[in-house]
């Protein structure tokens, strides 16, 4: 089976084709070697997807016939990811949202100088 319909069929992308441009930029993968989007996929092969800035690790186990509900995802792949890329994924969100919040425009005068005041202080 390709790889971009394998990670379509395990849902780690909605669609076939973002699957594809993933497999295009190179954030996918398999055995330490970055792949196209016809790469054929064979059992025990280790798969490497960066998806919102978080490395998924996975062993493939088997080969799904088609799109598998999110159930039975665990039948077809081993998922080896370290607890510590979500941990380090939930950090950065907290520091992101921590400074500002989202759409409120560019800092205004005085809060770039309190800014630049607390920047100073910490060198």
């Amino acid at each position: 089976m390709r790889v971009d319909k394998y990670l379509w069929c395990l849902r780690y992308y909605k669609t076939r084709s973002l699957a594809a441009t993933a497999c295009k930029k190179g954030r996918v993968i398999i055995n330490q070697k970055a792949v196209k989007p016809s790469y054929e996929v064979y059992s025990t092969d280790t798969i490497s997807v960066r998806k919102e800035q978080i490395n998924h690790q996975l062993m493939v186990l088997d080969i799904p016939k088609s799109r598998v509900g999110a159930k039975l995802v665990d039948i077809y792949r081993k998922n080896l990811t370290p607890k510590e890329a979500f941990e380090n994924k939930a950090l950065q969100t907290l520091a992101a949202t921590d400074y500002r919040k989202k759409g409120l425009g560019r800092p205004t005068k005085k809060e770039r100088r309190t800014l630049d005041d607390f920047l100073e202080k910490e060198e």
